[in-house]
């Protein structure tokens, strides 16, 4: 068996016999249209050893559409970064780059924050 147990900890015990544990199900979060998209394009210096990285914050959707979105803008702009957690991070300050790409792509909404 796949010790399936690991997946309920923290469930109460149940002394009823006739008992079905059911896992929640994830529900898959709908990804806005770009023009819905209210995106915040700034830059943050903290905890990153004093490096300076571009932070797009806002998106709502699935994690598969923010990792392509962050792949893209990685390859316009040259340079690497990571998506995750509903936030893209670029490496370097390329805020105003960032948000002109962003308005190409039908993110109206996008704004260039700090």
């Amino acid at each position: 068996m796949d010790n399936d147990w690991k997946k309920r900890l923290g469930v109460v015990y149940s002394t009823n016999p006739d008992f079905q544990y059911q896992e929640a199900a994830e529900s898959a979060q709908e990804t806005l249209p770009p023009d819905k998209q209210k995106l915040i394009v700034g830059i943050d210096r903290r905890n990153r050893g004093g490096k300076q990285v571009t932070l797009v914050t806002g998106f709502v959707g699935a994690e598969e559409d923010l990792k392509e979105l962050g792949r893209a803008l990685k390859v316009k702009c040259g340079v690497g970064g990571t998506a995750k957690d509903g936030e893209i991070t670029i490496q370097g300050d390329f805020r105003d780059k960032v948000t002109s790409l962003l308005k190409e792509m039908g993110y109206t909404r996008a704004k260039r924050g700090n």
